[in-house]
């Protein structure tokens, strides 16, 4: 079993910069994936941003060169910079973490965390 724990969320004026902060913890585990989800109300969660073990990283198209993903294997924690915030980045951000992924690239075993509400406006 492997807990997820964000921290982070709040309320920020457009333009303005938030950090998420996700620690995943379990006896031996190995985390192979780690990302940054996000949900509104009415809509399907949708991924921000991912990052695996070796450091290469993924980003949806509303978030590059605004959002940067980093992690630390050693402690298996993984941040999120978000940067340049505009209102439709409000939603529930959601830290997701998986044990591997099969060739198509989807986890054979993950977790999320229990989301932290972000909220950008004047």
């Amino acid at each position: 079993q492997v807990q997820v724990v964000e921290s982070g969320g709040g309320l920020v004026q457009p333009g303005g910069s938030l950090t998420l902060s996700c620690a995943a913890s379990g006896n031996d585990v190995s985390i192979y994936g780690m990302g940054w989800y996000r949900q509104v109300p009415g809509k399907e969660r949708e991924l921000v941003a991912d990052i695996i073990k070796n450091g290469k990283t993924k980003y949806a198209d509303s978030v590059k060169g605004r959002f940067t993903i980093s992690r630390d294997n050693a402690n298996n924690t993984v941040a999120l910079q978000m940067n340049s915030l505009k209102s439709e980045d409000t939603a529930v951000y959601y830290c997701n973490v998986d044990l591997g992924r099969d060739l198509r690239g989807r986890p054979w075993r993950e977790y999320w965390g229990q989301g932290t509400q972000v909220t950008v406006s004047s």
